[in-house]
């Protein structure tokens, strides 16, 4: 079992309702990919995208945010969390990106879980001028099959925060597959 099956499995049990979970992240990675790298199942934490409003809806209407404190409680001598959850307009996405998701089938009884689609999965990996992000960047084009075109058309897509340092960092990683 991977790290991420492990904090899953762990939160869905702990789970009183269902819950619609959009991962990103390495665990996206992990567990949405045939063969991804065997580094991958070694992460420590999973990752989420949440709409806007998403977070008091859950805070209103389920158990999640318990959840995730205990489970973070049961899993911490092991060093393993989740607890990055990032609002859509954080993270670089395409406006379509909830329609292009991809479902994650696992054994989960309450978690729905999907990840960003390739395209929105490939620009979330290019906010950070990083030798991990990028390369993790480059396995998502190998796996789409990306020519330049297509490379093109996603980053021309993509919606950037109005935060500086993501700018900056957006515009080197993308020069990096231009």
């Amino acid at each position: 079992m991977t790290h991420a099956e492990l904090i899953l499995s762990d939160l869905d049990s702990r789970l009183q309702s269902r819950v619609d979970l959009t991962l990103y992240g390495r665990a996206a990675l992990c567990l949405g990919f045939q063969r991804p790298p065997v580094e991958y199942s070694f992460s420590m934490d999973v990752d989420g995208v949440l709409e806007t409003g998403q977070a008091e809806e859950w805070a209103e209407k389920t158990n999640f945010w318990q959840a995730i404190e205990e489970t973070n409680n049961a899993l911490s001598s092991r060093g393993l969390y989740i607890s990055h959850f990032f609002d859509e307009t954080q993270i670089i996405l395409t406006p379509q990106w909830k329609e292009n998701r991809v479902v994650i089938h696992g054994p989960w009884t309450q978690l729905h879980l999907t990840r960003l689609g390739n395209g929105d999965l490939f620009l979330s990996k290019l906010m950070r001028f990083d030798p991990q992000d990028l390369s993790d960047a480059r396995f998502i084009v190998e796996q789409a099959q990306f020519n330049t075109n297509d490379i093109h058309k996603w980053i021309n897509r993509a919606r950037v925060p109005e935060i500086q340092e993501i700018k900056e960092q957006f515009a080197l990683c993308s020069k990096e597959f231009l």
